[in-house]
């Protein structure tokens, strides 16, 4: 239960700073949350990215317009979702057609509290954070290394949520060729990985 209320307390720390304009806040805001918000809409729009990211943009306009209103009952990036569930929902009648029908496991309430918990239970210090920044960008490192074939199919299967027969259609491959282009590109990534981190296992 600490844990709980430390997490939602620095989501509404961050929310009180956004009221207040503090500009290195909103970056934070916008670098953290716009990433998971496109593959949230992703996995929810037929892989459509373009659509995708009209829908994150008017979420986070419409959320930062809002965030007088949040209360920490949940963590805040649950409650942007909920706003990236009304703009799905919004495009889709606008566009004068149905949502496409998208059944999805994360989506189960208690798939949510599960997530919630996971969230909770690693914390939300400065060190954690830094941390985490700091294999994201040894991440794009090893990507940027790649042959761009090898970084594009890693992109598009782990970052855009993509199946294996998406990709395959859009490279003109079979799915079996497409499948062991990812094991190759797996493989060339973890190498690469590895050297940067010095360790035996990527994070």
């Amino acid at each position: 239960m600490p844990q709980r209320n430390v997490t939602h307390e620095a989501d509404r720390g961050l929310a009180k700073r956004l009221l207040a304009g503090d500009e290195e806040s909103f970056d934070r805001f916008f670098d953290e949350n716009f990433p998971r918000l496109i593959r949230f809409a992703m996995s929810r729009m037929r892989h459509d990215a373009s659509a995708a990211e009209e829908v994150v943009q008017a979420t986070l306009c419409a959320a930062i317009a809002k965030v007088g209103t949040y209360r920490g009952e949940a963590s805040l990036f649950t409650w942007l979702c909920t706003f990236c569930r009304h703009e799905i929902a919004a495009y889709y009648r606008r566009a004068g057609t149905n949502p496409p029908s998208v059944s999805l496991s994360e989506d189960s309430p208690e798939a949510r509290g599960a997530l919630e918990s996971l969230a909770m239970s690693l914390g939300d210090d400065p060190e954690r954070r830094l941390a985490r920044r700091e294999v994201g960008r040894l991440v794009h490192v090893a990507l940027d290394s790649l042959p761009e074939h090898y970084a594009s199919v890693l992109e598009w299967k782990y970052m855009l949520g993509m199946s294996v027969g998406d990709i395959a259609a859009r490279l003109g491959m079979s799915y079996k060729a497409t499948e062991s282009l990812l094991t190759r590109a797996r493989e060339a990534f973890r190498e690469g990985f590895m050297v940067l981190t010095d360790t035996p296992e990527p994070a």
